[in-house]
């Protein structure tokens, strides 16, 4: 088998380009995807992915009314044994995924199938965790504060374990969204992890118990937390990227899903954060340093969309600002022309994304190629603009 040393010389004596190289290199590792589901070359658009056509759609329909079935049938025979109800599923949707995933590589029914089996997961985690530790709803806080020792390990085996299933899935299948799986079952142990801290450090001393009056204040720095979780994500998404610059690997396509976890994880806290809002009722009030720091923050989004050629980044940052932040700005707006806010929302938001998407490549040329240097462009997903 040739090295990566003797390809990158076959490169530097022309023999083969560095695409041909990189195809090469994905289809030793098992990433390369197979010739349907590759985007052509010189494709203008993002391509998605995710459904691989009629068929696929066929073959998830029977995915699901199969799994439906069996699922029905389980419970009928088996209904007070839920463990092993779910575990039947679960090895009922691997052997499936063997097919249906591994030999004929169908997208959407893939996806469908890795997320049923995640389910299985966590149905029998949940089951096992109840019943070996004993845990029920609290119905007052001393009760929450005596079940500490066991929701430490019980949230660690639950969380970890279904991030360890979407990893086995994974590498045994190629799953892109098990890619999503895994950050937030990451980013939902970081919340734990950082929740339990706090708690036992107001326990042994070492912190105070916050007043009713420095609760504002508490809150605005819990919002580092997603921030820090959404950056650490969205540069995990971006290293995915610049591997695969001509998306033609399975990691463009987990890049997607942690480009679309990762916006709203950091287009709140920057709000917030930015704007100086009322984190506790989440109350927004029009104004020019609002609606300035709101500009600010949405071109600046939409700029590192364009940089590395996501947009799969920008629309949930569009969907929140959308929710959020314009509704409350505009709303003065509307209280003086007598449009309903709700109508001026989908004006703005649905005049952006009709723009962005019939000029995203044109957008791109004219925005990303003239502010960025030549050096930092040969990083990034390429521009294709279609020639006159």
């Amino acid at each position: 088998m040739l090295s990566r040393a003797q390809l990158d010389d076959a490169v530097t004596r022309q023999i083969i380009d560095a695409d041909q190289r990189d195809r090469l290199i994905a289809l030793a590792d098992g990433t390369l995807e197979t010739e349907t589901d590759r985007p052509q070359a010189q494709s203008l658009d993002e391509n998605m992915r995710l459904i691989g056509g009629g068929n696929d759609v066929f073959v998830t329909i029977g995915v699901v009314m199969l799994g439906a079935g069996l699922f029905a049938a389980l419970t009928t025979v088996i209904g007070d044994q839920r463990v092993t109800v779910f575990a039947i599923m679960a090895v009922f949707l691997w052997a499936v995924a063997e097919f249906v995933t591994r030999q004929r590589r169908m997208r959407l029914a893939s996806t469908v199938i890795g997320l049923g089996f995640v389910f299985a997961v966590q149905a029998i985690l949940t089951d096992l965790i109840i019943a070996n530790y004993d845990l029920a709803i609290p119905d007052n806080p001393l009760q929450l504060a005596a079940m500490r020792p066991q929701l430490g390990m019980a949230g660690t085996l639950f969380l970890g374990g279904i991030a360890l299933s979407a990893v086995l899935y994974f590498w045994r299948f190629r799953v892109p969204i098990m890619a999503g799986v895994i950050a937030l079952c990451l980013t939902g142990l970081a919340f734990f992890y950082v929740t339990l801290f706090l708690y036992d450090g107001v326990t042994e001393g070492r912190l105070y118990m916050p007043a009713l009056d420095d609760l504002p204040e508490l809150l605005r720095n819990a919002l580092y937390m997603p921030l820090i979780s959404g950056l650490v994500i969205f540069a995990v998404g971006v290293a995915f990227d610049l591997h695969d610059r001509e998306r033609v690997t399975v990691w463009s396509d987990c890049a997607f899903w942690l480009h679309v976890i990762s916006a709203p994880l950091l287009v709140h806290p920057l709000f917030i954060m930015s704007t100086g809002q009322d984190v506790v009722f989440g109350e927004i009030e029009p104004g020019t340093g609002a609606m300035v720091m709101l500009a600010v923050l949405i071109a600046a989004f939409v700029y590192v969309a364009l940089a590395i050629d996501r947009r799969s980044l920008l629309i949930p940052t569009l969907a929140y600002f959308g929710s959020l932040g314009i509704y409350y700005l505009i709303n003065s707006a509307a209280n003086q022309t007598g449009i309903p806010p709700f109508a001026l929302i989908l004006l703005v938001v649905g005049a952006l994304i009709i723009m962005f998407g019939a000029g995203w490549q044109r957008i791109r040329s004219l925005i990303i190629g003239p502010t960025l240097p030549t050096s930092l462009l040969d990083k990034l997903p390429p521009i294709r603009v279609q020639s006159a």
